[in-house]
């Protein structure tokens, strides 16, 4: 009997032995497999996509932004005012030529480096081929830049030879400020843009 009960904590013992090995293997298994799985996937999806990052930066390039616009100069507005003033310097009507001749010359000299960029949120105005800054607007303060949001109406007076953008926007000031620009650009693509950006415009549209 005693020898019996001695012996029962050795048994228990090497019971608790065996149990605890087995444990250990089932860990030691479960866990290799694990991280033998979780290589297996990191490989796949390394493979597959580069890693994480790069798949979250394609679907992030999913939403597909707007492209900057810049409309071409167009110089047909300063060249038939330039032959206005010079068909009345011809037939001696020099008093009307002179002015007519002096704004046909700004806006050739306007249309060589005044530009409308259309970015993704904003029409702005700019200077020169680099597209420089052309600083606060001279008639009502602020900078040459409108978010199209803010835009109440616009119009494009005539569609077929376009003289006059007009449009009229609540940033410059709450109760709405009213600007006109000669076309000095492209009238096709500049109105194009206008609906894209700005919407479509109640009264006017090229033919």
């Amino acid at each position: 009997m005693a020898s019996t009960l001695l012996s029962a904590p050795c048994f228990l013992s090497s019971q608790n032995r065996e149990v605890s090995g087995l444990a250990r293997n089932f860990r030691s298994s479960f866990s290799g497999k694990l991280m033998h799985s979780q290589c297996i996937l990191r490989r796949n999806f390394s493979g597959s996509h580069g890693s994480y990052p790069v798949v979250a930066s394609v679907v992030g390039r999913k939403v597909k932004s707007r492209e900057t616009v810049v409309p071409d100069p167009d110089y047909r507005i300063p060249v038939v005012l330039l032959g206005l003033a010079g068909g009345l310097a011809y037939s001696n009507n020099l008093l009307p030529a002179a002015p007519v001749g002096l704004l046909g010359l700004l806006l050739l000299f306007q249309t060589t480096r005044v530009r409308f960029v259309f970015d993704e949120e904003a029409l702005e105005v700019k200077v020169g081929e680099e597209l420089q800054d052309s600083g606060e607007n001279v008639f009502v303060g602020g900078k040459n830049r409108w978010k199209y949001s803010t835009f109440v109406n616009w119009e494009l007076w005539w569609p077929n030879f376009p003289i006059l953008v007009y449009f009229k926007e609540t940033q410059t000031k709450p109760e709405g400020q009213v600007h006109f620009f000669p076309v000095i650009f492209n009238g096709k693509q500049l109105y194009d843009v206008m609906v894209e950006r700005a919407g479509p415009s109640k009264n006017s549209g090229p033919k």
